[in-house]
This record gives structure tokens, C-alpha cells and sequence, in this order.
């Protein structure tokens, strides 16, 4: 029989207390923390000349159904929420409001006047309507979210097509297609500050990091034209290809694609070097709106003239698949995305 002094046995307690802890905390599984899906399912397209979206199982590459959205809706966003989807009908003076991530209607915004091209203003403050078929800029105040239907309306020749912001919310650019210009619009002021000639018929609009150039598509031509917006003047013309029309960021903060409609292109801009680094080829006819998958390897665009959506792998370059859709599809959206810079 062992004899332990009190000392010795204070001690042996302690021990064996301390490892009956250690059991304990080692049989505890640790919690798992959740994981956060980053993988988009839904892809929503917008088909201006059946006036309808068209819903696509991303992983499937399957259209799910369509179904009649209003009368030419052209372009789309999400709303300051983040959650919301705006579908911009420009013949039906009308937003309609979609669920981002199901595509399900939610709701409408009636009396929102010819909404070709839509934006917010990056503090959300302003939100502003290019009217392409009444030739004219509308700006609406936001009020938590909300658009307020006061807006102030600028007449402007001719054609009201893209728009950009500068990062402090101060300005608004807008692409006039048919008079061949641009003109910037002070939001608080509420003024015209200025209108400049650029090439034929200009259509898509990109701020560069930094507010540096602004990015202009040359749908009539075959190039982009980097604007010194402080000075109005352009400084450089980027050969991509015909017909240069659209823009969509690659997400890196580097990098932008433009699509060219006429001759069934896409080019990679890199915004430092305002060199074009890359061309996709091969594609259907008409290549119009752009969304990146947030990994930055999938692009999928719209294809105007065919009917169709594409995917492009971007580590290839090369278009995996088309998928049939509605007639004349324009805009393309789903959430997650790759960040727009």
C-alpha cells in the first residue's frame, strides 16, 4: 500500500484534473465555420427583341424558362441593396425589379421615363437615366435606396446611349451616338459642364483606375479613344475591331474587355499600358454585354445578332458553348460576380 504524503497527493489531483481537462477539450470537435458559397448558379439575360429574361442553370449551361419582362428592356443592375435587380424597359418607361439571385419579379417602378441606359452614381445618391429614343439625361435623386421620381432633365442631341461616373460621385459622363459626342454633367451643380466630339457613333463608357481617361467604345469604327476628361481631348486610339461597343472590367483592376458587334471580337485592354493585350475570336455574331464569374474564369456575353450567350473560358480564350436564347439578348447578369475595376 502506497502512502502519500498531503503534498504528494495536492499534486496528483492537480495532474489528474488537469488531463481529464485536456480530454475533455480535446473530444470537443472545433466549430466549423461556415463556408460562403462564391460559385454563381443563376445567370438572368435579358432579350430586348422578345421583351422577355431568360433564366440559365449555370451549371447545367441549360435555360431554365423565359418569361416576358416589359417592352424593350435593354440594360440591367442590382440595386444599392445588393440584393435587387433592376431590368430597365425603355420602350415601357419602366424598371422592373428582380430578385438577384433567383430572378423572380419582386415589383415595379413605373414612370421612369425611356430607360436605355441605366446607373447609380458610386455614393448612391444619383441615379441617372440615358434616354436614347426621347434625347434626353434624367437624374434622379436616392433616398436610402430609394429612387425619388423628381428628376432633373437635360435634352441633349443626340442619342443618349452609356454613361460613367467619376469615383467622387461629381460627374456623370453620357455617350451621345448620333451627334458623335460625349458631354459630363456636374450632379451637384446640376449643370452641363461640357460637350466633346469623338469618333462615330460612341457607345460604352469606362473610368480608369484613378479617375486617369475615360475609355470610349467606337461602335462606328474600329478602336477605343482614351479621353483626358480633365482637358477634353483625346490622347489615343487602341485598335480592338469593328464595331467597338461594350465594356466589362476582368476584376484585377488592370485589365477591361470591350466587345466588338461588327467584326465578332472581343478584346482585353490593359488600362496601365492602354495597349490591346489580347483578342477572342471566333465568336457568333454581334457580341454585346459582358459578366465574369468571380474566380475571373468564365466570361459570358450576349451575342445581339444570334440569338445566343456564350461562354469563354479565360484561360483559353477560347468559347466553350453557346446557349440559344431570345431574340436581339442584350443585357447579362448573375451574383456573385467578378468586381467591376
Amino acid at each position: 500500500m502506497i502512502i502519500c504524503k498531503p503534498r504528494m497527493m495536492i499534486r496528483l489531483l492537480i495532474s489528474l484534473f488537469c488531463c481529464a481537462q485536456l480530454v475533455v477539450f480535446a473530444s470537443e470537435k472545433p466549430v466549423a465555420k461556415p463556408e460562403t458559397d462564391a460559385t454563381p448558379k443563376l445567370a438572368i439575360i435579358l432579350n430586348s427583341g422578345s421583351a422577355s429574361v431568360s433564366r440559365i442553370d449555370m451549371q447545367k449551361r441549360e435555360v431554365i424558362d423565359e418569361f416576358p419582362i416589359g417592352k424593350e428592356p435593354h440594360h440591367l443592375m442590382m440595386m444599392p441593396d445588393g440584393k435587387t435587380l433592376i431590368v430597365a424597359n425603355a420602350a415601357g418607361d419602366n424598371l422592373v425589379l428582380l430578385d438577384a439571385a433567383t430572378g423572380n419579379k419582386l415589383g415595379a417602378i413605373p414612370k421612369i421615363i425611356d430607360p436605355y441606359q441605366i446607373g447609380f452614381s458610386p455614393n448612391n445618391k444619383w441615379f441617372v437615366v440615358a434616354g436614347n429614343r426621347l434625347d434626353r439625361v434624367d437624374i434622379y435623386p436616392v433616398n436610402n435606396g430609394n429612387i425619388v421620381p423628381k428628376p432633373d432633365i437635360y435634352k441633349l442631341p443626340k442619342t443618349p446611349s452609356h454613361i460613367a461616373f467619376t469615383s467622387d460621385s461629381q460627374i456623370t459622363f453620357v455617350t451621345l451616338q448620333d451627334s458623335n459626342e460625349v458631354v459630363a454633367i456636374d450632379l451637384q451643380a446640376k449643370k452641363e459642364l461640357w460637350k466633346m466630339k469623338v469618333g462615330k457613333m460612341p457607345a460604352g463608357l469606362w473610368m480608369t483606375p484613378g479617375d486617369k481617361y475615360l475609355l470610349l467604345g467606337v461602335t462606328g469604327e474600329d478602336f477605343v479613344q482614351v479621353i483626358d476628361w480633365k482637358t477634353q481631348k483625346i490622347i489615343k486610339s487602341i485598335k480592338t475591331g469593328k464595331g467597338a461597343h461594350n465594356f466589362r472590367p476582368l476584376g484585377d483592376g488592370r485589365h477591361i474587355f470591350v466587345t466588338n458587334r461588327v467584326s465578332a471580337t472581343i478584346s482585353k485592354i490593359d488600362m496601365e499600358t492602354l495597349e490591346n493585350v489580347a483578342t477572342i475570336k471566333g465568336l457568333p455574331a454581334g457580341p454585346d454585354c459582358m459578366d465574369i464569374t468571380p474566380n475571373q474564369k468564365e466570361l459570358w456575353v450576349t451575342f445581339r445578332f444570334s440569338k445566343k450567350v456564350g461562354i469563354i473560358n479565360l484561360t483559353t480564350n477560347e468559347l466553350e458553348k453557346t446557349i440559344k436564347v431570345g431574340n436581339s439578348p442584350h443585357g447579362v447578369f448573375f451574383t456573385p460576380n467578378a468586381a467591376w475595376q
